[in-house]
This record gives structure tokens, sequence and C-alpha cells, in this order.
């Protein structure tokens, strides 16, 4: 992790996105204080039946619900 005054951030920024990128988290601080975490957007890949158990439905799902049949 590394801090670094907003002032020196401004000059610098397209090097701490690629810090960032890196897996670094970078700290920009004004007048001594955390501000703001640039850290990468990291995308997961989606494995097909990953939440294969985690969701249950009802037997009467399927059922019309209460107060809603004017609009069926």
């Amino acid at each position: 992790m590394q801090n670094i005054d907003i002032n020196q951030a401004k000059q610098r920024l397209i090097e701490l996105i690629e810090q960032a990128i890196g897996g670094d988290e970078v700290i920009i601080t004004k007048s001594g204080q955390p501000i703001v975490k640039i850290v990468a957007i990291t995308k997961h890949k989606r494995h097909f039946g990953s939440a294969s158990g985690l969701i249950k439905m009802t037997d009467d799902f399927d059922e019309p619900l209460e107060g809603f049949q004017e609009y069926m």
C-alpha cells in the first residue's frame, strides 16, 4: 500500500493506476488524511453450477400471489 499526497498524485496518475492494476493499493491523501483509495477492479469468471444448493424454491412458487388476482 502506498500513500501519496494529492498534488503528487495529479502528476503521477497514470503510474498510480498502473500500480493498482498490478495489485497494489494506492491511498491518496490531503493534508495527511486519506481521501481516496485506488484499487483495480477484478472480474470474476462465472462458473456454471457455482450456486448449486444455495437457492431453494418453495412448492407454491408458481401459485398466484394474494392481492394480485386482478392483474392476472
